[in-house]
């Protein structure tokens, strides 16, 4: 028996990268899954290479950052699956390369509502189809926000509200039987594969930061952080957050 049969789970912002990494690897492990995202063309494309690999998908375009996509994607899993378990939060967008002084209020909104106000939206309409069987929220936070670096301000800022939120709601909801963490990644998606193909100088710089010397892979390496999380074999785990970098983060 495979670690997640049975299971539904919903992720966002899973249209390429880390999100479509991990829907791939839940599928392998047996769940079916609802993919999100805001573009549709690019979502239809990963839902079709989900297929391919013989797993079950529905795949809903919209705003990660509204009530109504948010209870439309939970909506649309119950429908088509029966029941949400698992919760994968992991659309982020963000402006990088900003100095401090020169943030603006925009920059802090788009950061802030793709991000935590986006989890906690997700996790609000998912909570009434987990309270009575439990389930498992896995939330997306960054080094980025733990290990101080410049031009990432908004983005460090959101993704550190992300582990409040987490923290706050594994306290909440663990009478619920719903287990709540945030898993940290160091994963180049599809654009930053793209930036360093030119720039083997600049990667190679990128890498020395990183213990074992590589960024991981979305689907094998965070994605089997993430089944570890959204597993029974987690079953204990809840309120924590785990670095899958390779050793860029030691605490």
């Amino acid at each position: 028996m495979r670690r997640l049969d049975g299971k539904v789970a919903l992720i966002t912002g899973a249209g390429q990268g880390v999100g479509l990494g991990i829907a791939l690897a839940f599928v392998n492990e047996g769940a079916s899954v609802v993919i999100t995202g805001r573009d549709e063309a690019r979502l239809h494309h990963a839902a079709g290479i989900i297929e391919d690999r013989g797993g079950k998908v529905i795949a809903c375009t919209g705003d990660a950052s509204r009530r109504e996509s948010a209870r439309q994607a939970v909506t649309a899993a119950v429908e088509a699956f029966g029941s949400l378990g698992i919760l994968v939060n992991n659309a982020q967008a963000r402006r990088s390369g900003v100095p401090f002084k020169e943030i603006t209020e925009e920059d802090m909104e788009l950061a802030f509502g793709s991000g935590p106000v986006a989890t906690m939206l997700h996790m609000q309409e998912a909570f009434p189809h987990m309270k009575n069987g439990g389930g498992s929220v896995i939330n997306f936070g960054s080094k980025m926000g733990m290990l101080p670096m410049p031009g990432i301000a908004s983005y460090a800022a959101a993704k550190e509200a992300i582990r409040a939120l987490t923290r706050s709601a594994a306290r909440e909801w663990g009478k619920y039987g719903i287990r709540v963490n945030t898993l940290n990644p160091a994963s180049l998606g599809d654009s930053g594969k793209a930036y360093f193909a030119d720039r083997p100088a600049e990667f190679e710089k990128l890498c020395a930061d990183v213990s074992l010397g590589y960024f991981g892979d979305a689907e094998t390496d965070i994605g089997a952080a993430a089944i570890f999380l959204a597993s029974d074999e987690s079953r204990y785990v809840t309120g924590q957050t785990l670095n899958v970098d390779g050793g860029q983060l030691m605490l």
